[in-house]
């Protein structure tokens, strides 16, 4: 019995792991450079009254669109993955980010930056849908362990980015810059192999094997193939509804972590801080341009976290997001009171602490790119069982641009009606609020397996539960 030839791998591809999980990753540049728009050209629309006649509250709105935008776009992108393929929706995902960038380029009226906006949070939700679903499904585990630290990094390249070429160019002339990236991440794309998982899932058995054999580099796959389809089958097997998400003790703890990661990430002030960022800089009563500082913010963000993602895994991701929390809100707090001694006690002249604004905010990068901006996106897919994980992600993904929506909102409202002051002290308590319940609510993953993580979250005593234990044994 002659065993069958396997077919040659095509030349042109980008199916190495590697290779293919760092094309796919390329969409977060374009994520960064449009989630942060706002911070160059906030400040530049609102000045800019000969050509944009717009106030700064109709320009907060170009905050609030994008996440809601992702919210509502979230359920579409979750089928299209199961209906056209991972790879295809990856391909859509450029769709949006073209819209948004060619609306760009013809805005003259605020009317039609909204829906530039709107395009944006769009690409935004097909973004964090369909790309983590992709990587996991084609990644090995220690390539799955790099992905989530380059996603952050090369966000963070793309704020930056936006903010350099924010502070030389127009809004036009910025999109026209811009537009180029997500037509190359659609051609990028196609040359991708579409997720064995998808194929086996769509009983395409053939294509699966040779998927396979693109990201395996090798012939010979059947082992590989008959462990997967096993997996699927298993999971296919196994009861995973929406119900049992919210009602088996396990998932609900997962869910329960997950959610506090996300709430005490935003209320933290990261993705507020990226938006708004040329706007803090600007009411801070420095004499430095705000572009400058806003420059060296994200910039030392992108290489910050990039060194980060060598260390936390050593330290232990509960830890470094303990300790990284805590330090965070001691400085929005000790910002919070240089604030509020600036606009509300006139008779303390700070003037030889005008570098403080500055300063601190650059303390606050180095705490934060160690702890509260990477750790939650390593750890939400380590949390849930893998026949619950796509649900959990998908229900974590709404909450994300939920709390997007609702930071921006509270920036705007407590700045607006207290000043500068009101989003720092909040975002500070916020932080230190989350340094306490963080051990009784997030367990430990960094080298364990999936099994011993299960076990942590089995452990996890609720922070209600264990105060009521307390007080049961101080009665006793």
């Amino acid at each position: 019995m002659h065993a069958a030839i396997s077919p040659p791998i095509p030349q042109f591809t980008l199916g190495h792991p590697h290779r293919a999980t760092y094309t796919a990753c390329q969409s977060a540049i374009t994520i960064g450079l449009l989630s942060s728009w706002s911070s160059p050209f906030i400040v530049k629309l609102t000045s800019d009254k000969e050509n944009y006649d717009i106030s700064e509250d109709e320009a907060f709105l170009f905050t609030i669109i994008p996440p809601l935008a992702m919210i509502i776009s979230c359920p579409f992108f979750s089928k299209s993955c199961d209906i056209i393929g991972r790879k295809h929706t990856l391909m859509l995902l450029s769709i949006p980010h073209i819209l948004s960038w060619l609306v760009t380029t013809l805005s003259s009226s605020i009317y039609v930056f909204y829906l530039s906006r709107f395009f944006a949070g769009v690409g935004h939700g097909c973004f964090f849908v369909s790309l983590p679903l992709y990587i996991g499904e084609i990644s090995t585990p220690r390539v799955r362990g790099i992905w989530g630290n380059l996603l952050n990094v090369l966000n963070y390249a793309g704020i930056f980015l936006i903010n350099l070429i924010g502070s030389k160019y127009s809004v036009n002339v910025t999109a026209y810059l811009c537009l180029p990236l997500p037509i190359v991440y659609m051609v990028s794309v196609y040359f991708l192999p579409e997720s064995p998982y998808w194929y086996i899932m769509k009983n395409r058995y053939d294509d699966a094997k040779n998927s396979l054999r693109k990201l395996r580099q090798v012939d010979n796959v059947e082992e590989l193939f008959l462990q997967l389809q096993e997996e699927i089958v298993k999971r296919k097997d196994e009861r995973s509804t929406w119900k049992d998400l919210l009602v088996k003790h396990l998932n609900r703890r997962a869910l329960r972590a997950g959610i506090f990661l996300r709430i005490s990430q935003l209320l933290g002030g990261v993705t507020v801080f990226n938006v708004y960022m040329q706007f803090i800089f600007k009411h801070s009563g420095s004499n430095v341009n705000p572009e400058v500082p806003a420059l060296i913010y994200s910039g030392l963000c992108c290489i910050l976290i990039f060194v980060a993602g060598f260390i936390i895994e050593n330290v232990g991701k509960r830890r470094a997001f303990m300790v990284s929390i805590f330090l965070c809100g001691v400085v929005l707090l000790s910002e919070a009171a240089y604030f509020y001694v600036s606009e509300n006690v006139k008779s303390i002249d700070l003037s030889n602490y005008r570098w403080y604004p500055l300063a601190g905010m650059l303390m606050y990068v180095v705490f934060c790119c160690n702890g509260i901006i990477l750790i939650p996106s390593l750890m939400l897919s380590e949390l849930f069982a893998p026949n619950f994980k796509s649900k959990g992600l998908s229900v974590l993904v709404i909450v994300f641009g939920l709390m997007i929506f609702i930071s921006n909102f509270l920036f705007y409202i407590l700045e607006s009606r207290l000043g500068m002051y009101g989003p720092f002290l909040v975002f500070g308590i916020n932080n230190m609020i989350a340094t306490a319940v963080t051990p009784y609510v997030v367990p430990e993953t960094s080298g364990k397996t999936l099994e011993e993580i299960q076990l942590s979250l089995e452990r996890t005593r609720p922070i209600w539960n264990t105060f009521k234990y307390k007080l049961e044994i101080t009665t006793v």
